[in-house]
């Protein structure tokens, strides 16, 4: 299946996707920061990049987008145009599944959080986010 936009198009949007600082995420960080819960963002120390981080209690939280990260991939995995997106999508989820089991053998409380929870229930979602972290302080 031949791509619908030239190569210069598909690269130009392709280089404007981000990886941190998302949209959700500053959403996300910012109604954090509004509840008193401290953390760190994207924290390069912890073992797969955690979006909100608290090292002291060794909790992480991954806001992981639908798309690349491959929500119910497998039920829209044959749409997928060719060999290189399907890798890249399962090596995504692959690294994920290696990234949480490590951490949580390390002993870290981790959270993984897809990006239409957010966008679906925002509240809700946030809520549970701030209760993982609260109750895990507590230890």
């Amino acid at each position: 299946m031949a791509d619908r936009v030239s190569k210069e198009v598909r690269s130009r949007i392709m280089s404007s996707i981000r990886g941190k600082d998302t949209g959700l995420e500053l959403l996300v960080f910012g109604e954090l920061r509004k509840q008193k819960v401290y953390f760190r963002r994207h924290h390069k120390k912890v073992l797969g990049c955690p979006d909100v981080c608290v090292p002291g209690f060794k909790i992480a939280v991954f806001i992981d987008g639908d798309f690349w990260h491959g929500w119910r991939y497998p039920l829209w995995r044959h749409k997928m145009p060719n060999e290189f997106w399907r890798g890249k999508i399962e090596g995504n989820r692959a690294r994920d599944r290696r990234n949480s089991a490590k951490l949580r053998k390390q002993g870290w409380k981790v959270m993984r959080v897809w990006e239409h929870q957010i966008k679906n229930n925002q509240e809700e979602t946030i809520a549970k986010i701030v209760e993982f972290i609260r109750f895990n302080r507590r230890g």
